[in-house]
């Protein structure tokens, strides 16, 4: 590890720390500010845009995100490269969801953010996926629907 990348590594993981807390907390708000105003996350056979994020944590289960310390590749000055494995437990049962993101940082006037994420589940048979594309209280990316 270079020196002079280790307050950008200390950055990135409190940007994911950040994350990980929002979406326990079911805080939308946090959520979106860890990632750039392009930025995108994928899972469920789609790749979602920060306008669909409100939506999209609303129909994700609640409960406590564990996430790991990442590995952090530097692909220069201004961008780097990450994955991040994740224990999720449903606070309703307590079934837990394994898997890790794969993710890409973008640093910006604001610091560092994510600029995409994308999640990969570990199943119990063996198998990796990005999740089940036909579940339906995941909305359509870009399809707000109406309050």
């Amino acid at each position: 590890m270079e020196s002079s990348h280790i307050a950008d590594i200390i950055e990135i993981e409190q940007l994911l720390a950040r994350y990980a807390v929002g979406m326990t907390k079911d805080d939308v708000d946090a959520v979106v500010a860890v990632f750039t105003p392009d930025g995108t996350y994928s899972a469920f056979g789609e790749k979602y845009g920060v306008d669909d994020f409100p939506e999209l944590v609303a129909a994700a289960p609640k409960g406590v995100f564990s996430v790991s310390t990442p590995a952090i590749g530097f692909d220069g000055e201004d961008s780097a490269t990450g994955e991040q494995t994740l224990c999720f437990v449903a606070q309703t049962d307590h079934s837990m969801r394994i898997g890790y993101y794969t993710d890409t940082y973008r640093r910006t006037p604001d610091g560092w953010r994510l600029r995409t994420r994308a999640m990969t589940f570990l199943r119990k048979s063996g198998s990796r996926d990005s999740g089940r594309s036909h579940d339906p209280r995941r909305p359509v990316p870009g399809q707000k629907t109406a309050n």
